[in-house]
């Protein structure tokens, strides 16, 4: 029996800058649910271009990840974005404790 295995890859790094329409394609998103997270901070825009946010491929991950939470969890755009800003946070502190060379994992 032969078996075929689909791999599927984006690369949206470099040059490319993604407008918000393609961003929210890109997120299998509405382009109003990425303005709004654009608005309250959730994902930066790296360019303004013509008065236009542009954004780099990292914010298509913010993007997918907001709306894992609001899926997963049943939560409000308010409580995955609360939920986002504490797991940003988590990881911040963890790069701070890895810098100061002290252990966070759970190790056996």
């Amino acid at each position: 029996m032969n078996a075929a295995i689909v791999v599927s890859c984006e690369w949206l790094g470099g040059e490319r800058w993604l407008t918000l329409e393609e961003l929210a394609v890109a997120a299998g998103a509405s382009p109003s649910f990425v303005r709004a997270l654009w608005e309250e901070g959730l994902i930066e825009a790296g360019l303004i271009e013509a008065g236009a946010p542009r954004f780099e491929g990292m914010a298509l991950e913010r993007v997918r990840r907001m709306r894992r939470l609001m899926r997963d969890f049943e939560a409000s755009f308010t409580a995955a974005a609360m939920m986002m800003e504490l797991i940003d946070e988590i990881a911040r502190l963890r790069r701070l404790l890895d810098r100061a060379g002290i252990s966070w994992r759970d190790e056996p």
